[in-house]
């Protein structure tokens, strides 16, 4: 399953930073403040312990693979959402696949109804963490009620000696429809531009990551027109005409939901001792995938409905590459 690499010095340079889905990461312990019945072992989709560190050592085996075509070492920043909470996230890096790695982990509790989360690992060797926070967006229903919604996570920290602040993100899903659900993505936007513009008014010319599920494309209204503007730039919009496919699917029509996006100053290339963006990748391994049937070539999911299938994911892990010189 692992591909052969010759280490060499420009493998060195380069740096993975990677944003991956995990599709309900729920332990098995039954939290009555949050809607997570389903996945207990008594729930109806019978999620037990043996399911979940089948599952833990499956997401483990991704990410450990993530990068290895371009650099020497795993990801040194790894974006995670839909985790229940910091104990699988915990599980998670102390997996098989990823404990020989020394990953740390921020995660907070977010007011999302499901009780799914955002958190974020990163590698203790490469990043030196300062601080972390969260920030709510702010939604109603219908009704004017509020609608609890994952929380934005902000990290900062020094990603091989330089200040780098990563954005994590979950946006409000699509369940509505597009269209009806549409004004919730552009508030979320709204509230990660407040953050990036609170970290502009403290910093001069700051490094920012943004990462995340957005459910929606990079061509949709609340990423091009709210998100990405003059200051940033999206390396996942070459890549949607390029795979002709995407991270998710939906009815059998592929989105480019996952995405990492990143501040202009990571194009400036002039400079080889700081941190410039080289490429960014979706990873879509054919064993990553439905082999047959009608979701055939899709990503090979936890769950198709109420029948458990023993995948990965439903979204495929995005990343993309940094390169300094030593």
């Amino acid at each position: 399953m692992f591909p052969s690499l010759k280490s060499s010095k420009q493998q060195e340079n380069i740096t993975t930073i990677a944003f991956y889905n995990v599709e309900n990461l729920f332990d098995t312990v039954d939290n009555p403040a949050t809607a997570d019945d389903d996945f207990t072992p008594k729930g109806k989709l019978n999620w037990t312990l043996k399911r979940y560190k089948v599952k833990i050592r499956k997401l483990g085996s991704v990410i450990s693979q993530l990068g290895l075509n371009r650099s020497a070492k795993v990801p040194v920043i790894v974006g995670l959402v839909e985790v229940e909470n910091a104990s699988v996230v915990s599980d998670l890096a102390n997996s098989s696949y990823l404990k020989k790695h020394h990953y740390g982990y921020v995660h907070h509790d977010s007011p999302d109804e499901r009780g799914i989360d955002v958190a974020l690992l990163y590698s203790k060797v490469a990043f030196e963490l300062f601080d972390s926070s969260t920030y709510p967006v702010f939604l109603e229903n219908e009704k004017g009620e509020r609608d609890y919604t994952r929380d934005i996570l902000k990290v900062s920290g020094k990603l091989h000696g330089e200040l780098v602040h990563i954005l994590v993100n979950h946006w409000p899903s699509r369940r509505e429809g597009t269209e009806i659900s549409e004004p919730k993505r552009i508030a979320t936007a709204i509230t990660a531009r407040a953050i990036i513009d609170t970290i502009n008014q403290k910093e001069m010319n700051p490094k920012i990551i943004l990462m995340g599920d957005f459910n929606d494309d990079p061509s949709s209204k609340s990423v091009k027109d709210f998100l990405v503007k003059d200051d940033f730039f999206n390396p996942m919009e070459s890549l949607v005409d390029k795979d002709k496919r995407g991270t998710s699917t939906y009815n059998k029509k592929w989105n480019f939901f996952d995405q990492i996006m990143l501040s202009k100053n990571f194009l400036d290339d002039n400079n080889n001792e700081e941190l410039t963006f080289k490429h960014a990748e979706v990873f879509n391994k054919k064993w990553l995938r439905i082999f047959r049937g009608k979701l055939k070539g899709s990503p090979f999911r936890t769950y198709i409905g109420p029948w458990y299938q023993g995948g990965f994911s439903d979204h495929f892990p995005v990343y993309v590459f940094l390169k300094k010189e030593n």
